[in-house]
C-alpha cells in the first residue's frame, strides 16, 4: 500500500448538527485538510478544527465556461498532497458522494494508485427535503433526477410516484457565473416536458434546505402551470408530488392483499 491516504468527509447541511464525530475526528487528525463548503460558518469551523485546511474555491475560476475545468483542478489539488505520502482529509459541503463529480474520480485514481481511501456518509439535502416536506420515499416509491440529465436522456418515470428535480436553476448550464445570474430558459423547457405528464394544476414544491440553525427551509407550494414565474435560484430544488393510482386489482389477488389492506399513495402534498 502507497505511503498517503485520501479520507472524505461532508459537513451535512447544517455543521453544526449534521457533522459527525468520525467526520470531525478525520478533519482534526488529518496531516492536510482541503475543503469546498458553501458557507463562511462551514468553514472557519473547519479552518479551527484543522490548521492546515485550505479552499478548492479558487477552482472554479478555471470552471467558468465549463464546471469540468473546475472539478479537474480539485482532482488535481488533492492528488498533488496525497502523493507527497500525507493522510488528507477532503471536506464537501452536504454528502461527500451527492453530486460531488470530483470525489468519486479522484477516489478512482487515489485507489487505482495503491493508497487507502475512504468516503464517510453525511446528511444530504435529499434527507432534509424528506424530513422538511414529511416525505416517506417508501411510500408512492420516489425518482431523483439532476434535471439537465432528466431533460437529456429522457429519463423514464411513474407519475404516481414521488418525483425530485435538481438543480432546475441551471438547466443546460455547464459554466460557472460567480453572481448566479444563469438563463431560465431550461426551466421553460422543463415545465413544457413536465405539462406532458402533469396537469397545469398539478402541485409541485420549490425547495431548498436551510443552511442556518436558525433559519427555516425555503418551501414554496406553486402550481405547474405557474412554475416560470415563482422565485427559482441555482440551489432550487423541485418536487413533484405523485399522481393519484389505483392498486392492480389482479395482483392484489395474487397476493391475497385487499384495497383497505393497502395505504394507498396519497401524499400530503398530492394535488
Amino acid at each position: 500500500m502507497t505511503r498517503g491516504s485520501l479520507t472524505i468527509v461532508g459537513t451535512g447541511i447544517q455543521i453544526a448538527y449534521h457533522l459527525t464525530q468520525g467526520s470531525e475526528l478525520s478533519i482534526r487528525t488529518a496531516e492536510k485538510v482541503l475543503f469546498l463548503v458553501s458557507d463562511p460558518i462551514s468553514e472557519l469551523t473547519i479552518r479551527k478544527l484543522n490548521n492546515t485546511a485550505e479552499s478548492l474555491s479558487d477552482c472554479y475560476e478555471k470552471g467558468i465556461h465549463h464546471r469540468f475545468f473546475a472539478y479537474e483542478c480539485m482532482i488535481e489539488k488533492i492528488l498533488y498532497f496525497l502523493r507527497k505520502g500525507l493522510n488528507v482529509c477532503v471536506v464537501f459541503y452536504g454528502h461527500p458522494g451527492v453530486f460531488v463529480y470530483p470525489s468519486h474520480e479522484v477516489l478512482r485514481i487515489a485507489k487505482s494508485e495503491g493508497f487507502f481511501v475512504k468516503m464517510m456518509p453525511a446528511i444530504s439535502a435529499e434527507d432534509c427535503l424528506f424530513a422538511d416536506l414529511g416525505i416517506d420515499p417508501a411510500r408512492n416509491g420516489c425518482h431523483s433526477f439532476e434535471a439537465t440529465d432528466f431533460l437529456i436522456h429522457k429519463r423514464k418515470f411513474d407519475p404516481s410516484s414521488n418525483l425530485i428535480l435538481w438543480q432546475i436553476g441551471v438547466i443546460g448550464e455547464m459554466g460557472f457565473d460567480k453572481n448566479n445570474k444563469y438563463s431560465r430558459k431550461g426551466l421553460k423547457i422543463l415545465i413544457n416536458f413536465l405539462l406532458n405528464y402533469y396537469n397545469h394544476d398539478h402541485t409541485t414544491v420549490v425547495y431548498e434546505a436551510s443552511i442556518s440553525t436558525l433559519g427555516n427551509p425555503y418551501i414554496n407550494c406553486v402550481t405547474l402551470g405557474n412554475l416560470e414565474s415563482t422565485k427559482i435560484t441555482v440551489m432550487s430544488t423541485l418536487y413533484i408530488p405523485p399522481k393519484k393510482s389505483e392498486p392492480d386489482p389482479e395482483m392484489l389477488i395474487r397476493l391475497n392483499l385487499k384495497s383497505s389492506d393497502f395505504h394507498g399513495n396519497r401524499s400530503c402534498w398530492q394535488s
